[in-house]
């Protein structure tokens, strides 16, 4: 039974209140949505897709098949080089023919424009592709999307930049930053389970390697964790070893979309999805129960009839 006053949640896992919170921080511009591999569902290969073909051809020795930060370790060990997993994952993905989206019959392009579609000048992603950048660009051909990465080790820190001394991203010119590097500099991608060590290290060390447009972005808006997965490594480093180690006193509500029922669950699996909202909660999170593509078509609805 619902108590006087609290929230009636929907069978989604979100209020209408919380709803009226993420409607409006995208109206002021203040939302920025976090995208991870889900969002690219049926266009790209999954990492553990990746992982599994890569442990079978590799002979990798292990349980852990499916973990792909795991098997890129072994093959960087195997072949003695670091770049070795990262130039094999971009041609991996290369081989992937990319959506044309021109097309709007495209189901699997729904989650990617959505997201386009609107009105906010910060992207954040961990995938390597440059398909957000796509879709800002065939979605609202007004747009003119710029991409960045993070300079995560010394020898990043001479390739081009996006910034100028004039650029300030907004909705007609957002910045898409790639957290975990971009395929097109294959140095630049976390990958290895040594990568996300050292990516951790270095920017606990100096936060000055997240520019502070970016910084902004994580602390002082309301964050839309879309494509991940709670056991996701990406997601674990995002949530404790990044966003939870800044300034979160501005921070406005959070949603994470989870799948139904909870990923690695066993038992009852209303238990599990209780636990992770209350793990959320905690985190002043709330979680959406569905896939990405749900939640994606349910905040267009929403976000048009809300600026009606």
């Amino acid at each position: 039974m619902t108590e006087i006053g609290e929230p009636q949640r929907q069978e989604n896992g979100l209020s209408n209140e919380d709803w009226t919170v993420i409607l409006g921080t995208i109206r002021d511009r203040r939302c920025t949505p976090f995208l991870g591999a889900g969002v690219n569902y049926g266009i790209l290969p999954l990492a553990a897709q990746i992982a599994n073909e890569w442990a079978i051809a590799e002979g990798y020795p292990m349980m852990s098949r499916d973990d792909l930060s795991s098997v890129a370790q072994f093959l960087s060990v195997k072949f003695q080089s670091g770049i070795f997993p990262k130039a094999e994952i971009v041609r991996r993905l290369a081989r992937e023919p990319r959506p044309d989206f021109s097309l709007a019959d495209d189901d699997r392009l729904v989650c990617l424009r959505a997201l386009a579609k609107l009105p906010l000048p910060v992207y954040i992603t961990t995938n390597y592709d440059e398909l957000m950048e796509e879709a800002l660009r065939f979605t609202s051909p007004s747009k003119r999307p710029r991409r960045e990465f993070c300079r995560w080790h010394p020898l990043l820190k001479s390739l081009p930049s996006a910034y100028d001394s004039t650029y300030e991203p907004d909705e007609i010119n957002p910045l898409v930053y790639h957290l975990h590097g971009i395929e097109r500099y294959p140095n630049s991608l976390v990958l290895t389970e040594d990568d996300y060590l050292d990516f951790l290290v270095n920017v606990s060390r100096s936060q000055k390697l997240i520019p502070p447009r970016i910084q902004a972005a994580l602390t002082s808006a309301s964050l839309l964790f879309v494509g991940y997965r709670l056991k996701d490594i990406n997601f674990r480093v995002i949530h404790r070893g990044l966003v939870e180690s800044m300034d979160r006193g501005q921070r406005e509500l959070g949603v994470t979309v989870q799948i139904t029922p909870p990923d690695g669950h066993s038992g009852d699996p209303k238990e599990a999805q209780d636990f992770l909202n209350k793990y959320f909660i905690a985190l002043n999170v709330r979680v959406y129960w569905g896939t990405a593509s749900q939640f994606a078509e349910d905040l267009q609805s929403r976000w048009e009839n809300y600026r009606k």
